[in-house]
């Protein structure tokens, strides 16, 4: 598959995980438990195609400008399509097309659900894939108002600034992306992979939420 970038950049975004629906051998992204992605394998393990969401409008003219994009395979194919993973179709392209099938998905969830997956931390970090988020019953320092299982005695320095200021999280601050930040986003012990993930992954929810207001005005 020529896109060989595709996994890292789905991961990246806040709340997402994946499995192999070994059934379909499937690899699937999803959100909130939802499929907006997947990644079909054949029996040698390699993919034939690569599925996502889109408005019916838009998925239906992209088919027509595009040889390499179907109606959706196994797939509702008013909503779903496929493209070939050694076709035509731009990089620029399919990540445009994931952004937007990543955003159908996670505006189809509860706004209760939306806001447990974008707003589990104040400064990005996505608690979702953490490792110690079972084995410590940690459900991010959003919910525990700054106290999430690394923290002791006094608040995450940086969940402390938020809650101050009485932010969401680090992306609405006028001061973003302030040097607390960038500090636990660079160092060594408290920084992310690779690092300054977590303020890229500030501006991502800044921008999700920012579509989503306008998509209801």
């Amino acid at each position: 598959m020529k896109y060989d970038w595709m996994d890292e950049y789905l991961m990246k975004k806040p709340g997402v995980t994946k499995d192999l629906k070994k059934e379909w051998n499937w690899i699937r992204y999803m959100i909130g438990g939802k499929m907006f992605a997947a990644i079909l394998l054949n029996q040698e393990d390699v993919p034939y195609y690569i599925n996502l969401k889109l408005e019916p409008g838009e998925g239906e003219f992209l088919r027509q400008q595009y040889e390499d994009i179907i109606p959706g395979y196994y797939s509702n194919k008013q909503h779903w399509n496929s493209i070939k993973p050694d076709g035509a179709v731009p990089d620029w392209l399919l990540k445009d097309m994931l952004d937007k099938s990543y955003a159908l998905v996670l505006g189809g969830l509860s706004k209760k659900k939306q806001q447990e997956l974008l707003l589990t931390t104040y400064c990005g970090l996505d608690c979702i894939t953490c490792g110690w988020r079972e084995p410590c019953h940690c459900s991010g320092c959003v919910a525990t108002k700054g106290m999430p299982f690394h923290a002791t005695d006094a608040p995450c320095p940086v969940a402390a600034c938020a809650m101050g200021k009485g932010l969401d999280f680090c992306g609405v601050c006028e001061e973003f992306p302030c040097a607390l930040l960038t500090a636990y986003s660079c160092d060594k012990e408290h920084g992310d992979n690779p690092p300054g993930a977590r303020i890229e992954s500030c501006r991502m929810r800044k921008a999700l939420l920012e579509t989503k207001k306008k998509g209801r005005n």
